[in-house]
């Protein structure tokens, strides 16, 4: 599904949020400031967005990290119009069997991936173990808005105008039916940080973000 629509991605993203998820991430990686971490991973990085957005604390190295071959091939692309390849390399591989040994990365960031996971926890897990003691773990992910009346907007778009303008410019029946799909069945909010207390990260935080469209989430090893 996602190599089908990896030539449309970086265009519906912004179209469909907005713009807000730019936003969203320059937010989430101000969370590293502090840290100035050198190497950083960036699980389920897609085009690598979010990948070029972690050059603000400017790191030594960034690698990112996705299993479908098509977004790598739209991001490594990106990668080269913005002469950047050389900070940023992006590699195939599955966010949930991850190839780097343990206690290697500075930090862990991840937007909108961690929704995909076949095995949540199993990738969360993943994640501990290449982070480096101390080492922060960044997460953007939709989530779900409670209050009236934007709830009963939000869910109104979500559900029936994002997945058609979606299936317009992307051609992909079901690409953007499993959006909404994928994020009513996410445990966000407090159930999210009990999966991660539970996996042994500490400090954990929840942030949302624009009326909890999104959620910031992080946490230390």
């Amino acid at each position: 599904m996602f190599n089908n629509i990896s030539g449309r991605y970086d265009f519906l993203n912004h179209f469909l949020s907005l713009g807000i998820d730019i936003r969203w991430r320059k937010k989430a990686i101000r969370e590293l400031r502090e840290l100035q971490p050198k190497l950083i991973l960036d699980v389920a990085t897609g085009t690598g967005d979010f990948a070029i957005q972690s050059l603000d604390v400017k790191p030594d190295k960034v690698i990112g990290i996705d299993i479908s071959e098509g977004m790598l091939a739209v991001g490594r692309k990106k990668m080269i119009a913005r002469h950047v390849e050389q900070k940023i390399e992006l590699l195939s591989g599955d966010s949930e069997n991850l190839p780097f040994e343990e206690n290697k990365f500075d930090a862990v960031i991840v937007a909108f991936g961690v929704r995909n996971f076949e095995n949540l926890e199993k990738g969360l897990t993943e994640i501990f173990r290449v982070v480096k003691p101390g080492g922060k773990v960044v997460i953007l992910e939709f989530s779900k808005p409670s209050r009236f009346p934007f709830k009963q907007l939000y869910y109104f778009y979500f559900n029936f105008v994002l997945p058609k303008i979606g299936r317009l410019v992307s051609k992909d029946q079901a690409a953007y039916t499993y959006l909404p799909e994928s994020v009513q069945a996410f445990p966000d909010g407090n159930d999210f940080l009990k999966i991660l207390t539970g996996i042994g990260y500490k400090n954990t935080a929840c942030n949302p973000l624009t009326f909890g469209i999104s959620s910031l989430y992080t946490g230390i090893k």
